[in-house]
C-alpha cells in the first residue's frame, strides 16, 4: 500500500509538463506525502475528447485508497500522520453489510477495469493536466502583485470547481469532483488567497469513512455498472452506512451572494452556506434551506435582479414529476410557493434566463432517461426527436397557466447570458451560446464540439423563434462561460465577456463582444496560459456608469513554469493592470463572483 500511495502523491505534485519532472505543485513546498488536513476547532465545463492535457493519474494496485489531495506540509492545519476511521461506530450487522457490499463493489470495479472507459468518464482524462485536484489552502497574506491594484476593488473575488478528494475508483467526469472555492481579499491594494472545500454531507461521510462511497452521478452513472453502484449505495443507506436524506450534491459548480449569505451550489442539492472570515479564510456553515423554506433541490445559475434585488431559480427532477419547478425569494429570503412548470420529460436544465418581467425558461434536447443505463447507455441523452422550445412566464406568476412556449428548433444552450424585452415587436431577445453537438459535454463523440455565441428571437405574438449567429463566420470561436454587466441583467446590453474556450476545453482569452454590431475584441493570456470565467466587475452599482466601466478579473495559469495568478484587465481598453502571484496552483474550474468589502462586514 505504501509503494502504491507514494506513485499516487508523485503523480499529483509533479509537473506534468515534458520540460520538467522534477518542478512540484507549489511554488513553495513540495509535499511528500497524503495525509489529512484537519480543520481548527472554531471551524463550523467542460471537458471533451479534444483535452490533450498530459495524465497526472496513476491507478494504485488496491481499490480503495487515501485522499488524492497532496497537502501542505507546513500549514499549522495538518497532521502528520491522522487516523482514517473506516468503520465509524457501527454494529456487527453493519459491519458485516458492509464488508459483503465492498467485496461487491470490489467485484464491479474489477469488471468495469475490464473495458475501456470513454474519454467523457475516463479520470485520466477528466482530471489531467491542470483540471488535477490541489489540497486546501489556509490563508496566505501579503502576495506579490504585478501593477496597481484599482482603488474601487475591495471585497472578494470567489470561484468554485471540482477538486476530487479521492482518486475515483472507477468513471469520473470534471464535473463530479468535490466543491473546492478558492478566495482573493483585496483589502486596500493588498491581497491574500485562500481555498477550501465546501464541507457538504457528501464529502463529510466520504472523508470519515476514508473512502469514495457516493456514485458520482455522469462519471460512473453510465450502463448496467451504473445501476450496479446505484444499487450498492442505497442498500449502503438502508443499513445505515452512509446517510442519503441529507444531501449527495457536490456544490462545486456556481456561487451567489444574496440575504447576505455565500452560497455555493451544484443542482443536485440544496446550496451550502459558505462565510468568508475576517482573515479571509473560508468555513462551511452548512447546508442551508432558508429557514426550511426550500424543500427540493437549486440549479447552479439562479439570477438576481438588479433593480428589485429578489432571486429567481428553478429546481429539476430526474425521477418523478414535476420535473421542474420555479420559485424565487424576496430580498428578505421570504420564498414565493413553487410554480410547476409542465415538462412531458426531464430536461437537464443547467440555467435559464430572467428580463424586467419575465422569466425565460429553455426546455431543449439533452434530457434524462435513467433507463438508458439498462441498456448500456448514459442517463443524459441527446433527444433528436423532441423540439426544443422557451417557455416565457411572468416572474410574479403564480402558476404556469400563463406561460408561452415558443419554439426554436435544434437549439441547446448550456448557458445563457442574458435576456430581454422588445415590446415593439413582441419579442424576448435571448443571448446564449449554441452548443453542437448538445451532449457531447457528457456522452463521447467523434465531432468536435463548437459552442456559437447567438442572438435568439422569441416572438410571443406569433409563437415562433429566429436565430441568428452574433460573431461573423470569419471570426468565430467557441464562447463558453462568462457574463454581461450585472448591473443590467435582464435589461438591454450591449457587451458580454466571454471565455475564448479553445483549444476545448482550456481558455485561452476572453472576448469582449459588442452584442449589436459583432465587433469582437480579444485579451488573450499567452503562450501555454489558460484561464477560466472571466468575472465582470463594475467600477459602481451606477447604473448611470458606461456599461462596459469596469475590470475582468480571472484567474490564469501558466502550463510552462506551473504557477496560477490572478489578473485584473480593464473592461474599456482590455489592458492588464494587476497581477496577484499566488502561492499555489488554482485548478481550472466553474463559475465566481465578487463580495464587496461593505458586504463582507455584513455577512449573516
Amino acid at each position: 500500500m505504501a509503494s502504491s500511495t507514494s506513485n499516487w502523491a508523485k503523480a499529483q505534485i509533479s509537473h506534468p509538463s515534458p520540460l520538467s519532472s522534477s518542478s512540484t505543485l507549489h511554488s513553495d513546498n513540495s509535499p511528500t506525502s497524503i495525509s489529512w488536513k484537519r480543520r481548527q476547532p472554531n471551524r463550523a465545463n467542460i471537458v471533451h475528447s479534444a483535452l490533450h492535457s498530459p495524465s497526472v493519474l496513476h491507478f494504485p494496485k488496491q481499490t480503495y485508497q487515501n485522499p488524492i489531495i497532496p497537502v501542505d506540509q507546513n500549514s499549522v492545519n495538518v497532521e502528520a500522520k491522522p487516523k482514517i476511521h473506516r468503520h465509524p461506530h457501527w454494529n456487527l450487522l453493519q459491519k458485516a453489510a458492509a464488508m459483503a457490499l465492498d467485496m461487491a463493489e470490489t467485484a464491479l470495479v474489477s469488471l468495469e477495469r475490464q473495458h475501456p472507459l470513454p474519454k467523457t468518464a475516463d479520470p485520466h482524462v477528466q482530471i489531467s493536466g491542470n483540471f488535477a485536484p490541489v489540497p486546501e489552502q489556509p490563508v496566505k497574506q501579503s502576495l506579490p502583485i504585478t501593477g496597481t491594484i484599482p482603488s474601487c476593488i475591495n471585497g472578494v473575488y470567489l470561484r468554485n470547481g471540482a477538486n476530487p478528494l479521492f482518486e475515483p475508483v472507477a468513471g469520473h467526469h470534471f464535473f463530479d469532483g468535490d466543491g473546492m472555492v478558492h478566495a482573493v481579499t483585496i483589502d486596500n491594494g493588498n491581497a491574500s488567497y485562500a481555498c477550501r472545500f465546501t464541507e457538504t454531507q457528501r464529502y463529510l461521510q466520504e472523508k470519515e469513512l476514508g473512502r469514495p462511497v457516493f456514485p458520482k452521478a455522469i462519471g460512473e452513472l453510465h450502463g448496467h455498472s451504473g445501476v450496479g453502484r446505484l444499487l450498492l449505495f442505497y442498500a449502503r443507506g438502508l443499513f445505515g452506512l452512509v446517510d442519503h436524506k441529507h444531501g449527495t450534491g457536490v456544490a462545486n459548480a456556481g456561487l451567489v451572494y444574496f440575504n447576505n449569505r455565500l452560497l455555493a451550489m451544484s443542482e443536485d442539492d440544496l446550496p451550502y452556506h459558505v462565510r468568508v472570515t475576517s482573515s479571509g479564510d473560508l468555513e462551511t456553515v452548512g447546508r442551508y434551506d432558508f429557514d426550511d423554506q426550500l424543500k427540493s433541490t437549486m440549479i447552479a445559475h439562479p439570477k438576481i435582479d438588479p433593480f428589485s434585488k429578489e432571486l429567481f431559480a428553478l429546481s429539476y427532477d430526474v425521477v418523478q414529476k414535476p420535473y421542474l419547478k420555479y420559485f424565487r425569494f424576496q430580498p428578505d429570503g421570504t420564498k414565493s410557493p413553487d410554480v410547476e412548470i409542465p415538462l412531458s420529460v426531464p430536461t437537464m436544465m443547467h440555467d435559464f434566463a430572467i428580463t424586467e418581467n419575465f422569466v425565460v425558461i429553455p426546455d431543449q434536447q439533452v434530457v434524462f432517461k435513467l433507463q438508458e443505463m439498462i441498456t448500456g447507455g448514459s442517463p443524459v441523452i441527446y433527444d433528436k426527436n423532441k423540439k426544443s422550445s422557451f417557455g416565457i412566464l411572468a416572474k410574479n406568476a403564480s402558476d404556469s397557466e400563463d406561460i408561452v412556449w415558443v419554439e426554436s428548433p435544434d437549439t441547446f444552450c448550456f448557458h445563457l447570458w442574458n435576456a430581454w424585452e422588445e415590446p415593439e415587436s413582441d419579442e424576448v431577445v435571448v443571448i446564449g451560446s449554441c452548443m453542437t453537438p448538445p451532449d457531447s459535454i457528457f456522452n463521447e463523440c467523434d465531432e468536435s464540439l463548437k459552442s456559437v455565441l447567438s442572438e435568439i428571437r422569441l416572438n410571443l405574438k406569433s409563437g415562433k423563434s429566429t436565430r441568428r449567429p452574433l460573431i461573423s463566420e470569419s471570426e468565430q470561436v467557441n464562447l463558453e462561460a462568462g457574463m454581461v454587466n450585472k448591473n443590467r441583467l435582464g435589461r438591454k446590453t450591449r457587451y458580454a465577456y466571454l471565455a475564448i474556450a479553445e483549444p476545448w476545453p482550456k481558455v485561452s482569452g476572453f472576448a469582449k463582444v459588442d452584442l449589436f454590431t459583432g465587433e469582437v475584441k480579444k485579451h488573450i493570456y499567452g503562450d501555454r496560459r489558460y484561464g477560466g470565467e472571466p468575472f465582470f466587475l463594475p467600477r459602481d452599482n451606477s447604473c448611470e456608469s458606461a456599461e462596459d466601466d469596469g475590470y475582468i478579473i480571472s484567474f490564469v495559469h501558466d502550463e510552462k513554469n506551473w504557477k496560477s495568478e490572478l489578473q485584473i484587465v480593464n473592461a474599456m481598453n482590455l489592458q492588464l493592470e494587476a497581477s496577484i502571484k499566488l502561492p499555489s496552483r488554482v485548478p481550472y474550474g466553474f463559475h465566481g463572483t465578487f463580495i464587496d468589502a461593505k458586504s463582507l462586514a455584513n455577512q449573516a
